[in-house]
């Protein structure tokens, strides 16, 4: 199988914000996130991949499947969680799994408690008891449970503290490691993506920026923290900020010569460093105090 999912020149149009010519695929084997600032069109495309709403034009498939014609077959082997459950808040997890499993012709509800049980996931709580770490465990349990090729996932790491953070990306690696798997997830928190993801996608303002491996996007771009506050080189920066005591700021892989001859060594960013100054440049954001 070539790719797990494949997103080709995707458009959807609202009143006040576009998805604009969306391309991107996910691969067996991959960790993919899918990252941008809120309102940057993560959750539109993700809807859109699942046929949860209309879009105007474009191609989506899932294991070299057209999505459309073949939404029934291919969602038996997608898990799909968007990023808070809130329906039934009142049942269980064993209710709601009851429920769950009439969908899927592949459910395994051994498989199903096993991993429960190795969430540490009481079945008999209801969903309203349960902790967001614990409602993102939840969905993959039902996801690994019908046997799910594919995870989307919206924000799973969302509102959770670093240590359920940590369990959830080591789920996740381990998922993905026989190379039969795939993960694609939303978010915002970069941190996690430097933690386990082998690939991302940037969106800003509907349209991708980049899509490809995430050490190639790191390698684009170089950080530098200049407290000599070299005013000459401030059209060299793609973004950048003045401190109290430095100038700090984002700069093409190309320009780190430039910068090296007038005494400043540029660090290795990192994905949050990256986004912010990316979003600087092309939001010009200022604040009157």
């Amino acid at each position: 199988m070539e790719s797990m999912l494949k997103i080709s020149n995707l458009n959807k149009n609202y009143p006040t914000f576009s998805l604009k010519d969306v391309s991107f695929e996910v691969k067996p084997g991959e960790i993919m996130g899918f990252i941008g600032r809120n309102g940057a069109g993560k959750t539109t495309t993700l809807k859109a991949i699942m046929n949860l709403i209309h879009y105007e034009s474009g191609k989506i498939t899932a294991f070299d499947k057209d999505m459309t014609e073949n939404e029934l077959e291919n969602k038996q082997r997608i898990g799909f969680a968007l990023s808070e459950l809130n329906y039934y808040p009142n049942k269980t997890i064993r209710q709601l799994m009851s429920v769950t499993k009439r969908f899927y012709k592949n459910f395994d509800e051994k498989k199903f408690n096993e991993v429960c049980k190795l969430f540490n996931l009481n079945i008999d709580k209801k969903l309203e008891e349960l902790s967001s770490g614990m409602k993102v465990k939840y969905s993959v349990a039902i996801a690994l449970s019908h046997k799910a090729e594919l995870l989307i996932l919206d924000e799973p790491t969302s509102g959770l503290d670093p240590v359920s953070r940590d369990e959830i990306l080591d789920i996740f690696r381990q998922i993905v490691k026989n190379k039969d798997r795939a993960i694609l997830f939303s978010t915002h928190i970069t941190s996690d993506l430097d933690k386990c993801a082998s690939n991302i996608t940037y969106i800003h303002n509907g349209k991708i920026v980049y899509t490809g491996q995430k050490k190639d996007f790191i390698g684009s771009y170089l950080f530098v923290k200049d407290k000599t506050k070299n005013k000459s080189l401030e059209k060299e920066y793609i973004a950048s900020k003045e401190l109290d005591d430095r100038i700090e700021g984002l700069i093409d892989v190309a320009k780190k010569d430039l910068f090296v001859k007038n005494g400043i060594k540029p660090q290795e960013p990192d994905l949050e460093e990256i986004m912010v100054y990316l979003e600087r440049r092309d939001n010009n954001e200022s604040f009157a105090l």
